[in-house]
């Protein structure tokens, strides 16, 4: 919805209640999935994402339409885009901007990088050395860049869709801990069953373009004020007690050598009442916590070594685990 659409609506584009951000934000997954075919799972993950005000890891084989997915979504939110190619040689100054001297002038003048922007796709980050890294870390983490001396805002909202290829490792930096800790949840695609590969290449030749063409529905201010709508959907204290319960279990865990931060509990929070708000509740039930407890916490923990030849992956143990945790056993009495 365009900024004259809310106009005419009646409605406050600074001001909305869960149901309207909810309605709004199922618009846009609508349209999403006119570009990225069979993958609605995926896509969901990655809007509550944006909703929930954090960043986004998306794992996964090369060919899965990563970028598709992130350029699509820049677009149906009406968000300034841009992409990174991370590659071993790139700089933090290619990634947060460099100062340079203006001969017109005679003066030094920021050039800023890439990462001031809305929506910043970092194809492939675990190419690049620790020190890039740590540029872009701490625009995820503070929403800011600092070069000279001199600390500069990001525009809001920001968004960091990264992308992670899991099986090279040749010329690749393992991403570290208080990184992976700063995306608010992972997100692996896959490939398509064959009946829907099928309809995607059809799809591809009746339209006789690369990509489908997408419309913009909202705004930056629009996706802040769905954000703002989200501290509006209540979350009781026995459902707080489960999500502590949950993070809590994989720090005692046998299989688990280094457990969830507290950050983790603060993203299974968000991305619930995330999913609460897409599905028009105002509230949030232990399902929504149980279907996002492996985005949110699988890559904050760090398994045993000898699990490694196991075949045993963090997904699985914290899947298990979730089902050794009591739930709480009512829903909220909402009218």
């Amino acid at each position: 919805m365009t900024s004259t659409q809310t106009a005419e609506s009646g409605l406050s584009s600074t001001d909305l209640t869960p149901r309207q951000a909810g309605e709004r934000a199922r618009r846009v997954l609508d349209e999403v999935g006119r570009a990225v075919v069979g993958k609605p799972e995926a896509l969901e993950l990655v809007l509550l994402g944006v909703l929930a005000g954090g960043h986004i890891l998306i794992e996964d084989l090369p060919g899965l339409g990563k970028t598709l997915l992130a350029r699509s979504f820049a677009t149906a939110l009406g968000l300034d885009f841009r992409r990174i190619q991370f590659t071993p040689d790139l700089l933090p100054s290619d990634v947060s901007g460099a100062p340079f001297y203006d001969q017109r002038s005679g003066e030094m003048v920021f050039r800023p990088g890439p990462v001031f922007t809305h929506l910043l796709l970092a194809d492939e980050v675990n190419r690049t050395p620790p020190k890039t890294q740590a540029a872009l870390l701490e625009a995820m983490a503070e929403a800011q860049v600092s070069v000279d001396g001199v600390t500069r805002r990001l525009p809001d909202p920001f968004v960091v869709i990264a992308t992670a290829n899991p099986i090279e490792y040749e010329g690749t930096y393992s991403l570290p801990e208080a990184q992976l800790d700063r995306f608010l949840l992972r997100v692996r695609m896959g490939y398509l069953p064959v009946a829907q590969e099928s309809a995607m290449l059809r799809a591809r030749l009746d339209r006789a373009t690369p990509e489908a063409a997408l419309r913009g529905l909202t705004d930056p201010a629009e996706v802040v004020a769905m954000r703002a709508a989200l501290e509006r959907v209540e979350v009781d204290d026995d459902l707080v007690d489960y999500v502590v319960a949950l993070v809590d279990a994989t720090r005692s865990h046998p299989e688990i050598q280094v457990g969830a931060s507290p950050r983790g509990g603060l993203a299974l929070i968000q991305l619930a009442r995330a999913r609460a708000l897409m599905d028009g509740r105002d509230y949030v039930v232990p399902e929504d916590v149980k279907a996002l407890a492996v985005p949110a916490l699988a890559h904050r923990v760090t398994l045993r070594p000898e699990l490694w030849v196991r075949q045993i992956n963090a997904d699985d143990v914290i899947s298990a685990l979730v089902g050794t945790v009591p739930a709480p056993q009512t829903a909220p009495a909402r009218p």
